[in-house]
């Protein structure tokens, strides 16, 4: 019997050894990752760096053409403004809404100034409010609203306007509000 149980350790050496032999002699690529290169690697990365660069590209044409309507705009704002202050005041609605941006606090706000000149309170109390819902802390809104209330006979509700507007500035020196407080105490008009 100790000759079997010899037999028997070395029939298990014997298969394990081959066992062994077998799987070395299999090709390397078989003890691979689960997630292998692509077979053209280095087209990949052509492909990537072409891909990133486009993408770069594309990024930079946006960046560009958001700076050409922003510039567009801003110049459109500035010359629908002179109009305004200059006291084309129709004409400075039309080209306030000509910028396609009624949504913005500024242009708002300058439609509600432009129509309170105008005499159009109605108009101009529904720009004010628009600007303010664009902006809660649009100081020359609350500045102009201040106003608006002022000529309508509000002097307590522009009073409360003036608060504001001094704790937004955060004193009593910004125009905004030397603006208003001259129109409350009837010493200025604007």
């Amino acid at each position: 019997m100790i000759k079997l149980s010899q037999m028997s350790k070395a029939g298990i050496f014997a298969v394990a050894a081959l066992m062994t032999a077998a799987f070395a002699a299999a090709p390397a690529a078989a003890m691979g990752t689960d997630n292998p290169p692509p077979a053209s690697d280095s087209k990949d990365k052509k492909d990537k760096k072409k891909s990133e660069e486009k993408k770069k590209e594309k990024s930079s044409a946006r960046e560009a053409a958001k700076k050409l309507a922003d510039q567009k705009f801003l110049d459109g704002y500035r010359a629908a403004r002179e109009l305004i202050v200059s006291g084309k005041y129709a004409d400075g609605i039309s080209a306030m809404h000509a910028l396609g941006h009624d949504e913005h606090p500024d242009v708002a706000n300058y439609i509600g100034y432009a129509n309170r000149k105008l005499g159009n309170y109605d108009d101009s109390k529904y720009w004010y409010e628009k600007a303010l819902a664009a902006d809660p802390t649009h100081v020359r809104t609350w500045s102009y609203y201040g106003m608006w209330q002022a000529e309508q006979g509000n002097r307590l509700k522009a009073e409360d306007f003036l608060a504001k507007v001094k704790k937004i500035c955060g004193s009593e020196t910004c125009q905004e509000y030397t603006e208003l407080k001259a129109v409350i105490d009837g010493t200025g008009t604007y």
